[in-house]
């Protein structure tokens, strides 16, 4: 099931898997500081075994930023590969795209969310992410008793 959320400014957020730019998608994160000269097949082979939340603008259907989530779509969740391209970011997509990975019902129950980042840690912090431990890369979200009734 895939679904589609309109953004500010001419842009939307899709879940479906025929919408994402595989070539886009490969172009950015193997100049990015967290995978670098990946290979086109490694992230294939990844966003086809993850949910992905594609960014797009809306009049060119051109993708221009990704969220990936490796995930059970009931406990757990890892939140990675999140960016908008460079002449699209100022304008608050980053906590668009945020936002619906949020509310997606594969991670709004989850026991524990995680995620690394370099530099991006107050984006995270607004979705209630926090620091593990002393890491300074390692952020999750911690859900005691999520199952608990009454």
């Amino acid at each position: 099931m895939s679904s589609t959320e309109s953004c500010p400014e001419g842009y939307e957020i899709s879940t479906d898997p025929a919408r994402l730019d595989l070539g886009a998608m490969h172009a950015y994160l193997q100049r990015s500081y967290w995978s670098p000269g990946i290979a086109r097949a490694l992230v294939e082979r990844a966003a086809r075994h993850s949910l992905c939340f594609g960014l797009y603008e809306r009049d060119s259907g051109a993708q221009v930023g990704l969220a990936r989530v490796v995930t059970d779509h009931a406990t757990f969740a890892y939140l990675c590969d999140v960016y908008v391209l460079e002449q699209h970011r100022g304008r608050g997509l980053a906590k668009h795209l945020m936002r619906a990975v949020m509310s997606h019902p594969a991670l709004s129950g989850a026991r524990r969310a995680m995620l690394a980042t370099r530099d991006a840690h107050g984006l995270y912090r607004n979705f209630d992410f926090r620091d593990v431990g002393t890491s300074h890369t390692l952020m999750e979200i911690v859900r005691p008793d999520p199952y608990r009734v009454g």
